[in-house]
């Protein structure tokens, strides 16, 4: 189904801005009809709260990214409807099926108020671009368990100091890479060995 970006409710309360401003990039250079298409076929799942609110299961960044670039609409696709249950109930819900994680810029558990109400009061933890950016360099796998980036970027946090430009992200990408690759991360989501990149 059709939604406008300012029904989305978000999940998390962070997401990664060079994540988030890469895919804002290939959004705006995208046409009207790829893009339409590209975003039927990647419909961002919610679950359905009071008031026709859109909850974000997955995919913070794209629809950051989306209003980011000034696409006013995305396509959704509803996981399940809790829209019949009063706050707290539904609150109770999302908890229990782990689609809510309210952890912030610095991997700190809050509580639920520290997520907005607005997918562009996301804020930027800097560890979730690097876990994204060391994925798509082969570091890891992709996997379907909820939340595995946040789970890379805690892995980051505390192996790779800051970067403060450009030039030190890439070196921090590379250096996640092999760390990817380490004995430390093999209880991670999505790990794969040296000998599996080959």
């Amino acid at each position: 189904m059709s939604v406008s970006i300012e029904q989305l409710r978000p999940l998390q309360a962070t997401v990664g801005l060079l994540e988030v401003d890469a895919k804002r990039k290939c959004l705006v250079a995208t046409g009207a009809t790829a893009l339409k298409e590209f975003l039927k076929s990647a419909p961002i799942p919610t679950v359905t709260g009071k008031h026709d609110r859109h909850y974000v299961i997955d995919h913070h960044h794209l629809a950051r990214a989306l209003w980011d670039g000034g696409i006013t609409k995305a396509f959704a696709t509803v996981v399940e409807d809790l829209s019949r249950l009063p706050e707290g109930k539904f609150w109770d819900a999302v908890i229990e099926r782990r689609w809510v994680h309210p952890y912030d810029e610095r991997g700190i558990l809050r509580a639920m108020s520290a997520i907005p109400d607005e997918v562009y009061g996301l804020t930027d933890d800097p560890y979730r671009s690097l876990a994204a950016f060391v994925r798509d360099a082969g570091g890891y796998l992709k996997t379907p368990e909820p939340f595995a980036d946040f789970q890379w970027a805690a892995f980051y946090r505390t192996r790779i100091p800051m970067w403060a430009n450009e030039f030190q992200f890439d070196a921090a990408v590379d250096q996640g890479v092999h760390l990817a690759w380490s004995p430390d991360a093999r209880t991670l989501p999505g790990f794969k060995t040296r000998r599996e990149v080959r």
